[in-house]
């Protein structure tokens, strides 16, 4: 039993395909996205207020498609770090070695991509809707998520840290 068990640790192996491929996918599709927002641009010509909104609130839709990339991106490694291999060749700040390293950096990139969700319906607002409301509501979980990730447990200090 204790062999199989240890063996079932490889199973997130399809969490973490998943999320890639996932990834993988928004990546793709942000780039063309990209591609299509500059040659449209280049091709409308018109330089007006309206397409001067178009383009930024098109522009903050595909910003929004590579974070959540992004997010799916960071779950994968992190869990092919956590289950599988701890031993990525990755920058420091990318190495993932538990949960709560895990957790500490998807709170930070949801942070962002819910200013880039507010962000854009303020660029998208027609004075119909209130987004006072929607504001708050984002502002909160962003001040819980960030109050979260301020109660990190302070790691001891050993007798020679100082």
């Amino acid at each position: 039993m204790r062999r199989i068990l240890s063996a079932s640790r490889y199973l997130i192996i399809i969490a973490v395909a998943g999320a890639f491929v996932a990834a993988s996918a928004l990546l793709v599709y942000g780039g063309v996205k990209t591609i299509q927002l500059v040659a449209g641009t280049v091709a409308a010509i018109q330089v007006g207020s309206k397409e001067s909104e178009t383009l930024t609130l098109t522009a903050i839709k595909t910003v929004d498609v590579f974070l959540l990339a992004t997010v799916l991106y960071i779950i994968a490694l992190g869990l092919y770090e956590l289950f599988v291999d701890d031993h990525l060749p990755l920058p420091g700040w990318l190495e993932i070695h538990n949960l709560d390293d895990l957790k500490e950096k998807l709170i930070s990139v949801v942070i962002v991509v819910l200013g880039v969700l507010f962000l854009e319906q303020v660029v998208a607002w027609d004075g119909g809707r209130d987004l006072l409301g929607f504001g708050a509501a984002i502002a909160l979980v962003m001040a819980a998520l960030t109050y979260f990730l301020s109660q990190k447990p302070r790691k001891a200090k050993t007798p020679g840290d100082e």
